[in-house]
């Protein structure tokens, strides 16, 4: 596990949004954040399950988190405007954006892979990045330290055979992250990182390796120390780097 412990206000007053909050992963970092101070807004495309992670966050007594259903596989160029509107009238900035949200795709050899399902996984894991960070950069560069953190793979760091379109959208996020790092160095107090994740008890996880023994992986919460390294002020002037939770 990446070594690091948080102290218990390392996030006060920070504002992040995560995407994907209503579970697994997404669920556990944004329960983490609000744990350390941190007032979360929860981006997902099922209120239900966004509801539940708010519902937690407020029984544990930590800051009131803000649940925002956006379908990231249907949003349009308007709509990504009209979030970015809302956030800064609610909060005025943002301080940190967690890019969770990623679907797996069929996982099978790029000769039977349809173009169909090929778009698909890029419209979530590429395209919609793209928006969400694009539209909002202009709020993080209004918070003093503000960091942002992509989800990866170690299928989007060396391309294995069957992983198809969702390898190539975590090779995507990486360049993104690395070409946003060198526009973003010395021009404003933003910060980006990748983390790959690694085998962790998830639904997603369980689709992608349906024979394996989930109890042999660490439960998001687990993998937690990289998340909070990341979004707080210690990591200050680390970007560009691609990062391991295990």
């Amino acid at each position: 596990m990446f070594d690091y412990t948080a102290r218990p206000d390392l996030l006060k007053d920070r504002v992040i949004l995560v995407t994907g909050a209503g579970r697994g992963i997404g669920a556990a970092a944004a329960k983490t954040f609000a744990a350390h101070g941190a007032t979360v807004l929860l981006l997902g495309k099922t209120e239900s399950n966004l509801s539940k992670v708010y519902d937690e966050i407020e029984a544990a007594g930590h800051p009131q988190a803000a649940v925002i259903p956006f379908n990231l596989e249907t949003a349009l160029p308007h709509q990504y405007d009209e979030l970015a509107a809302m956030i800064e009238n609610e909060f005025g900035k943002i301080d940190g954006l967690l890019h969770n949200a990623s679907i797996i795709g069929p996982r099978t050899p790029v000769e039977q892979l349809s173009g169909e399902n090929f778009m698909r996984v890029m419209q979530v894991n590429v395209n919609a990045m793209f928006m969400l960070t694009s539209t909002l950069l202009p709020l993080l560069k209004l918070s003093s330290d503000a960091s942002v953190v992509f989800t990866s793979s170690s299928v989007g760091r060396k391309g294995r055979a069957y992983w198809g379109a969702y390898g190539v959208s975590k090779f995507a996020t990486e360049g993104f992250m690395q070409t946003l790092a060198d526009e973003l160095e010395n021009v404003a107090p933003v910060r980006t990182n990748s983390i790959n994740p690694g085998a962790t008890r998830t639904d997603m996880r369980a689709q992608a390796y349906p024979g394996e023994n989930p109890d042999n992986n660490p439960v998001p919460a687990d993998i937690m120390p990289v998340y909070l390294y990341l979004m707080g002020p210690d990591s200050t002037g680390v970007s560009g780097q691609a990062f391991d939770a295990q």
